[in-house]
């Protein structure tokens, strides 16, 4: 079955989704110990939440990468998800859907959330022909997401490190077995509508 270009596909369950980031022990660890964000999170930057599991290994190296040594699955409400696409705008200019590029930029000012389209991978993360979501995350939305929305945020670096593993040692059939099992996430008509995705 042929996949949409734009999709988004995602962990979740009727009232929860899951989320992945990447951060040093330093954040990442204490985040696991006290299921919330810990005070050195930098609530003033823009953050990105990415739902596709191997969207994140291939940010993040599998957690190797310097600063992303700790990977987070961090599970939200999916009232706060669809709240942050229904008040996103896309990254990027697109000329169907803007009227024209300084309309695109006002708009962007005023989002706290923006809707990135980034290749999706395969298990040896490699770009497949479809796109996965990333979600940027700014100003309200930024408090949202770490004061309303958070529901529980796990380490899944061991789970990361063994399908790796797997994968460099010759079995992808056992690493894709422990893959998070994601599906099409139904925004389309919903909270994406206004983007005419």
């Amino acid at each position: 079955m042929e996949r949409p270009q734009r999709e988004i596909r995602a962990t979740y369950g009727s009232s929860t989704i899951t989320v992945y980031q990447a951060y040093s022990p330093s954040l990442g660890l204490p985040a696991v110990r006290e299921g919330r964000f810990p005070a050195g999170w930098k609530r003033e930057r823009m953050t990105w939440i990415k739902p596709s599991f191997l969207w994140m290994m291939y940010r993040c190296g599998w957690g190797a990468k310097p600063g992303q040594e700790t990977v987070l699955a961090v599970e939200i409400t999916r009232e706060g998800f669809d709240w942050a696409l229904r008040n996103a705008c896309l990254s990027s200019y697109d000329r169907g859907l803007h009227s024209d590029r300084g309309a695109w930029q006002r708009q962007l000012k005023r989002s706290p959330a923006r809707v990135q389209w980034d290749p999706e991978r395969d298990l040896r993360l490699r770009a497949l022909p479809y796109r996965s979501l990333q979600l940027g995350l700014s100003g309200e939305a930024v408090r949202r997401y770490a004061d309303e929305w958070t529901v529980a945020i796990r380490d899944v670096t061991p789970l990361a490190h063994e399908i790796h593993g797997l994968v460099s040692g010759g079995d992808p059939e056992s690493a894709a077995r422990l893959l998070p099992g994601e599906a099409p996430y139904p925004a389309g008509g919903g909270p994406l509508a206004h983007l005419r995705l």
